[in-house]
């Protein structure tokens, strides 16, 4: 069954992991697009600056169905299309992540499985679908497992995903669950060998006493095949759930990071690892913080950083010492005493950690506020913005839920001059550095039109609701953005809600 899926289309809660997902299947996923233009003062965080132009639907294993506003059916492929309303948990996408060019765009979800999307090619110098993506490859990742030693289940959801750069033909990304990184190589075929002497067409084995004569196989041509392929698997080094891999600037090694342990791999070596980072106190009744995020400076591949349930950050050197548990600069800004609460240390919990692009800031988002750090300066951050500053008034009731303690991330654009992360009732939000101008932009049904503008929301806290504003009563804490990406250096933006990915652009001057 065949649906229109309407422009920034969101539909249920993403929640804490532990699941039992089914196999096969991959929710629906829509994709708009539009046209490249620089941020600026006008643009970059302004009305109407962001619009949709296509969608994809991506049902059951690798359907595929890009479609304009003609509904104009240009790929399908295998077995049927299923009702996009209709998705389990194993659908709810997890992670994004674009490669460095931009050309691919890698989703993982609660079933374990990586979807990969390429940019249309032909799209890219045609003004209204130059950020048009179509489904590339489809593969399961990973499994669920048993730790028969612990009684303990292993999901099969995909935490992280991260790309290396693309050395030759092939493309190669890490995926990792809770316990296990793995390599994948991701690769086209478009022949064939044919001519086995040992083998017929069918591939059975021939009887060698009816072989009398010498065939040379030769390649055919076939129909272009995307294979995925593990190349490397990294497992059996942490004993706690992984939150965060990043791979190096010399891009030989990678990091894998738990609640309280960080390990540092080389991509060649799979059956040892070094720790470089241990927390974990030797009576666990003393333990007060745990690792939340960290991630390898883009430049230097001696440094790297790492958040923590405190909400502070340090900035670790691998020249220093091989065990990095003295930090070289620890970030942390002294608390307001008239702000305290009994949800002060929650909500000031880092879920994630970003370094610019320039490697001379670090962004951290915790529960209501993203806030940029810069490496010279260790009290206090140089900026913070305010995700959702009407929900303090909510904490209890976010805490009642376990809303409270949702993990959202936040990206940088190219330059780093804007700043985009997520928040609640399909809404995410957008700040501008420069102008210091900020958008609340919304995930909905109303925008059903291809190529619709994206209107700027407001909340109302108290007294008279305006017409286009929304209550925050009326907020719905079950629909969620957690995940987003920004195109390395074109204004096109990846925004997973649930079991939907969208994937919008700056529009034209």
């Amino acid at each position: 069954m065949l649906l229109s899926l309407p422009a920034l289309h969101l539909q249920t809660s993403e929640h804490h992991p532990l699941f039992q997902l089914p196999h096969g299947r991959l929710g629906p996923w829509c994709s708009p697009t539009g046209s490249p233009a620089p941020l600026s003062c006008e643009t970059g965080c302004g009305e109407g600056s962001w619009i949709l132009v296509c969608r994809l639907l991506v049902p059951t294993q690798v359907s595929l169905l890009s479609m304009e506003e003609d509904i104009d059916t240009r790929k399908i492929n295998n077995s049927f299309l299923r009702d996009h309303s209709y998705a389990t948990e194993a659908d709810i996408i997890s992670t994004v992540e674009f490669n460095h060019t931009g050309e691919l765009l890698a989703t993982g979800d609660k079933g374990g499985r990586v979807v990969i999307f390429q940019r249309e090619q032909e799209s890219k110098n045609q003004i209204h679908r130059r950020g048009e993506y179509n489904v590339y490859s489809t593969f399961q990742s990973h499994e669920p497992e048993f730790d028969y030693l612990k009684s303990l289940e292993i999901e099969e959801k995909i935490n992280k995903i991260r790309w290396l750069p693309q050395q030759n033909a092939a493309y190669f990304l890490l995926s990792t669950n809770d316990k296990t990184v793995k390599l994948w190589k991701v690769s086209e075929r478009d022949k064939r060998p044919e001519g086995y002497n040992l083998k017929d067409e069918e591939g059975r084995l021939r009887d060698p006493a009816t072989i009398t004569t010498l065939r040379v196989p030769v390649l055919r041509p076939m129909d272009l095949m995307v294979e995925a392929t593990p190349r490397r698997v990294f497992a059996n080094a942490h004993t706690y759930h992984i939150n965060s891999i990043s791979v190096n600037s010399d891009y030989e090694t990678y990091m894998s990071a738990d609640d309280l342990r960080i390990n540092l791999w080389n991509f060649e070596i799979t059956n040892q690892s070094f720790n470089i980072v241990d927390i974990k106190p030797a009576n666990m009744e003393e333990l007060t913080e745990v690792i939340t995020a960290a991630e390898f400076h883009p430049h230097h591949c001696n440094t790297f950083v790492y958040s923590s349930s405190k909400g502070t950050i340090r900035l670790c050197d691998m020249r220093a010492s091989a065990l990095c548990d003295r930090h070289t600069k620890f970030f942390e800004e002294p608390e307001d005493p008239s702000n305290r609460s009994f949800f002060s240390e929650i909500i000031s919990s880092i879920s994630d950690v970003k370094f610019s692009h320039s490697g001379r800031y670090i962004m951290t988002r915790d529960y209501l506020t993203v806030k940029v750090w810069d490496l010279n300066m260790e009290n206090r951050p140089i900026e913070t913005y305010q995700v959702h500053d009407y929900l303090r008034s909510k904490l209890c009731s976010l805490y009642e839920n376990d809303c409270i303690f949702d993990k959202f991330e936040c990206v940088w654009n190219g330059s780093d001059s804007v700043i985009m992360t997520g928040s609640y009732n399909n809404f995410f939000r957008m700040f501008d550095r420069n102008t210091k101008r900020d958008v609340t932009l919304e995930a909905s049904r109303e925008n059903s039109k291809p190529r619709a503008i994206l209107k700027p929301r407001k909340v109302c806290v108290g007294g008279k609701r305006r017409k286009d504003e929304i209550s925050v009563d009326s907020l719905d804490f079950s629909k969620k953005i957690l995940h987003t990406a920004w195109h390395p250096s074109e204004n096109i933006i990846a925004v997973a809600a649930t079991n939907n990915l969208y994937i919008f652009q700056d529009k034209v001057n």
